[in-house]
């Protein structure tokens, strides 16, 4: 009985070899540690507006939501949530889950009809890509941010329902998909388009609505998007907006929003305070920008390998594995958290640090942490 625990043993051993071992690094209360790896781009989620909302619900409403959203799991502040994010996304209707990733595991699956045909970015997030498996639906994954490629893959499937999935800020080097161009070739094919906003929301576009409300495509009956509200908005839970019928598709067919309990009451309360202050945060997005801007300034200046950013992730190329590991355990040892980006979190087997920028920390801090990345480089 034991032997698949000693298999389990074995697999660590290899992860080890390979660089690849991941661990739990507990975060007090208090922390003093310069945040470059955490995604409160913002520095809303401890903003005395945002908590004292969150405060406010938890004493109505209690720890939680109770059950599901079709059960007990529906209150004022979900409703209140989401009929804001709607209106700031530019859709029919907005639909609150629990994570961002049920959102896109939900989204996905209520995309697909009998034969539909899923065309994937390569560098497309986890949940979009476990969302496109637990569809059970034929993907072609096509290069990254290849409008011909997905031209191709299309034209391959005539007659076919399809979908095109993207990000639109990716997560591994912090690039803008081509929008605009990849909807100009789903709508000539008929087919629909899925963008997953998490990073851009709050972040870009006019009002902060993201990178689909600035490439002027919200409210497009052929669009849906999703993001999860935990990154600028310094929260948690996810939401899926588009057309009124597809989420009332969700709604009434939908497993992850179905058979999940609902969002805390408290957090939705938060979240909504959040998303008003983002809406008229521009100054907030300004500071954002500089920051972005002098770091890639700075880590390129000392001879690093930055990606070209088009929000607040910036890409730092290490490497390998064992370098990349080494170089954020550095940095934390002296204050600075940093995300660290291995194989098989990246789409290319390319290692990184990934620094995520934000408003909320103090800019002397920021500065220092720059230095210290520069320090602690391999």
């Amino acid at each position: 009985m034991a032997d698949w625990l000693a298999a389990l043993d074995r697999r660590a051993e290899l992860r080890a070899k390979a660089g690849l071992t991941r661990r739990l690094h507990p975060r007090p209360a208090g922390d003093q540690m310069t945040d470059l790896a955490g995604n409160d781009y913002l520095g809303l989620a401890a903003h005395p507006e945002v908590t004292a909302a969150a405060a406010a619900a938890l004493s109505a409403y209690g720890l939680g939501a109770t059950g599901s959203r079709l059960v007990r799991g529906s209150t004022d502040a979900h409703h209140a949530l989401e009929d804001e994010l709607a209106q700031w996304l530019g859709t029919d209707r907005a639909l609150v889950f629990s994570s961002g990733y049920l959102a896109n595991l939900g989204a996905l699956r209520a995309l697909v009809r009998p034969r539909t045909l899923l065309v994937s970015d390569a560098h497309n997030h986890a949940s979009l890509i476990d969302g496109c498996r637990i569809s059970g639906a034929e993907t072609v994954v096509t290069p990254h941010a290849d409008v011909l490629a997905v031209a191709a893959a299309l034209e391959a499937a005539p007659g076919r329902p399809a979908v095109v999935v993207t990000e639109s800020i990716f997560s591994v080097d912090g690039d803008l998909a081509p929008l605009t161009q990849l909807h100009a070739v789903a709508r000539r094919h008929g087919a629909l388009l899925l963008i997953d906003d998490a990073h851009a929301l709050g972040v870009t576009g006019p009002a902060g609505a993201g990178a689909v409300v600035a490439a002027g495509l919200a409210g497009e009956p052929d669009v849906v998007v999703t993001a999860t509200l935990s990154k600028a908005l310094g929260g948690a839970g996810g939401v899926v907006a588009g057309p009124a019928e597809f989420v009332r598709h969700l709604v009434e067919t939908g497993r992850t929003f179905i058979f999940d309990t609902a969002l805390p009451p408290a957090v939705a309360a938060g979240v909504h305070a959040a998303l008003r202050l983002a809406r008229v945060g521009d100054d907030l997005r300004l500071e954002l920008s500089d920051r972005v801007g002098l770091a890639v300034g700075r880590l390129r200046a000392a001879g690093l390998t930055v990606s070209a950013p088009d929000a607040a992730v910036v890409s730092v190329t290490a490497p390998g594995p064992e370098a990349a590991s080494a170089w954020a355990a550095d940095c934390r040892d002296r204050g600075v958290a940093v995300g660290c980006f291995r194989p098989p979190s990246t789409p290319d087997s390319r290692s990184r640090l990934r620094l995520t920028v934000s408003a909320g920390v103090p800019r002397a801090d920021f500065e220092r942490a720059l230095e210290v990345i520069v320090d602690c480089a391999p």
